[in-house]
């Protein structure tokens, strides 16, 4: 009578290759995650930016009611938050990360200036480019 099965080797080469496969998906699938997770505040800053030259095409002023001219979206994982200079002629919008996102921040002024600001801890410092577009990858 023949008995079938696994051996206790073939058992424990199987679970080392799944071992290995983890520690190389796992990273990657995170960094996937936290990276869909940038466009939320790339979107929502695009987005506010437009609105405030609504507002000054309107105005003449990007400023009102002591703050920027139109209200700040709600985002689920990045706070908006403008601030308007030079006399309402001026504004920078920031995106601020929190939860799985926390440490990014991002920011857009009324030049289409675009800037990383800095991103989460892990991704090491921002390269020199960041300064004047928004990276969502390192690497």
């Amino acid at each position: 009578m023949n008995a079938r099965g696994f051996t206790l080797i073939e058992l424990i080469i199987a679970v080392a290759i799944v071992g290995i496969l983890s520690t190389i998906a796992i990273p990657s699938y995170q960094s996937y995650i936290v990276r869909s997770q940038l466009i939320e505040a790339t979107n929502g800053l695009a987005d506010m930016r437009v609105r405030m030259e609504q507002f000054y095409a309107d105005n003449r002023t990007y400023a009102g009611g002591g703050g920027c001219g139109i209200p700040a979206p709600a985002l689920e994982r990045f706070t908006l938050a403008c601030v308007a200079a030079g006399n309402g002629q001026a504004y920078t919008i920031t995106a601020t990360g929190s939860g799985t996102v926390n440490g990014f921040v991002y920011t857009i002024d009324q030049a289409n200036q675009r800037a990383t600001v800095s991103w989460g801890a892990g991704w090491g410092a921002v390269p020199a480019e960041g300064a004047t577009r928004w990276l969502t990858r390192k690497g």
